[in-house]
């Protein structure tokens, strides 16, 4: 699901984002939008296929341009670089990535939570305490690594009891059926293809730390300033295509069986990742998850993790050198700082029916 650029490259993003910002912050009528296969962002590929993201662009005078990367971490740059309005991402990447590279973002749609689709699996049979001086492959820096740090604090013990090797993400399924692995931390559709063999056990998942891992739709603030419009037909599109895959209808099927292809397995493989997904389907229940007060606690934790690994920008002296903004104003460290933004306006239109 969420892959941690390596910190080298914040720098440049950095830089390119720099001399990008200007050039974006004007009203325009051509967008941009870059997302990446995991079952809580195949919906925009979908709507883009059939039409949906057309209906909704044309209805605001605008065009919009949906485009699949394969690769998670480079969307993400190329969001962070300018080249891209948009970017499906978790809140955690949302931070190390565009915001500590001083790009000003904004969540447009929160759409999920992780609810089982991230999992600490351990090589044959065991409980989470057996992973106690084992190595352990994930990618480092990711949300995988996150939700380790958290497993290790249910059983009493820190990233100094086990051993992280760094792995990538295409990787991973290849690498646990290899003698050397004995734990991996990873996420679906990895983790459905990892527990379908037979010494795979799942020791502890992202159910157990609900609400934690985040997956949004995100668009750089200057852009959503300049032309609201751009936000309004990104809400649309969202809600009008949740509307139609979370029926249980043929219809609704349809769209679940062409989602499921496109990541790569069947209806019933992406209804079973559909499960272990806190799926937000109403614009409601999107804000009502990020009004609440749990949000501020839960980007407590990411961006204390985060100054702990030295991923808030070179130098950074505490976890607060980077403000986030929740939807009632209450900003997370530097006010004079924000760069990440958690904004409820363009979900409750559609929720008031006012888009």
């Amino acid at each position: 699901m969420s892959i941690r650029k390596l910190v080298s490259t914040l720098g440049l993003a950095a830089l390119l984002a720099t001399s990008m910002n200007a050039a974006m912050a004007a009203e325009k009528t051509d967008f941009k939008v870059a997302w990446s296969i995991y079952v809580g962002w195949m919906p925009w590929g979908w709507a883009s296929d059939t039409g949906i993201v057309k209906k909704w662009a044309d209805k605001y005078g605008i065009t919009i341009e949906v485009t699949q990367f394969n690769d998670y971490v480079e969307s993400i740059n190329q969001y962070t670089a300018g080249a891209y309005d948009a970017v499906t991402l978790t809140n955690m990447d949302g931070l190390s990535i565009p915001a500590a590279g001083g790009v000003d973002t904004t969540a447009v749609i929160v759409g999920d939570f992780s609810a089982g689709n991230d999992a600490v699996i351990l090589k044959g049979p065991g409980t989470l305490a057996d992973i106690k001086g084992k190595p352990v492959n994930l990618v480092e820096f990711s949300v995988s690594h996150y939700l380790l740090a958290r497993a290790l604090e249910t059983v009493g013990m820190t990233e100094r009891d086990v051993s992280v090797v760094n792995t990538s993400d295409p990787d991973m399924v290849g690498a646990f059926q290899t003698a050397d692995v004995s734990a991996m931390v990873t996420w679906n559709p990895m983790v459905s293809e990892i527990l379908g063999l037979p010494d795979a056990t799942k020791v502890f998942d992202s159910a157990q730390i609900p609400g934690e891992i985040i997956d949004m739709m995100v668009a750089n603030t200057d852009v959503l300033k300049d032309n609201p419009k751009f936000g309004q037909a990104l809400a649309g599109i969202w809600y009008d295509t949740m509307a139609v895959m979370t029926a249980n209808t043929d219809e609704g099927a349809a769209a679940r069986a062409a989602m499921g292809a496109a990541s790569g397995t069947d209806q019933q493989g992406f209804e079973a990742q559909l499960a272990a997904t806190k799926l937000f389907p109403t614009a409601a229940e999107a804000v009502a998850f990020t009004t609440s007060p749990d949000l501020k606690t839960t980007m407590d934790k990411v961006r204390t993790f985060l100054f702990d690994k030295g991923l808030l920008g070179s130098g950074a002296p505490s976890a607060d050198v980077i403000g986030i903004e929740l939807p009632n104003g209450d900003v997370l460290g530097d006010a004079a700082n924000v760069k990440l933004r958690f904004s409820d306006v363009y979900m409750k239109a559609a929720a008031d029916g006012t888009l």
